[in-house]
């Protein structure tokens, strides 16, 4: 049986910033198997983004096994947000 998704503390908060600001969000997060967390449309683009908590511990802000190999075999744009902020940030770019 498959566990419920793990999210972290912050990714409410990021959705809903995101959302305020105009993306659509979707969260992947209970896919598993390295997959990012959100996928996001905004302004005619698609962004995948993995949330980690920036009030954690840089160590447990690692990014896991299955994470690191999916973003190393991924050809497309994916970033690691760890704010509101960097989130808003990579809307932009």
């Amino acid at each position: 049986m498959r566990r419920a998704a793990k999210i972290d503390a912050n990714q409410t908060e990021i959705v809903k910033a995101l959302r305020q600001v105009g993306a659509s969000v979707q969260s992947l997060a209970s896919t598993g198997k390295g997959v990012p967390d959100l996928l996001v449309g905004f302004r005619g683009k698609n962004l995948l983004l993995e949330v980690k908590d920036g009030g954690k511990v840089k160590s447990a802000r690692k990014l896991t096994p299955d994470q690191i190999e999916w973003h190393q075999d991924w050809r497309g744009h994916v970033a690691v947000v760890e704010s509101v902020e960097q989130a808003i940030k990579v809307l932009g770019e």
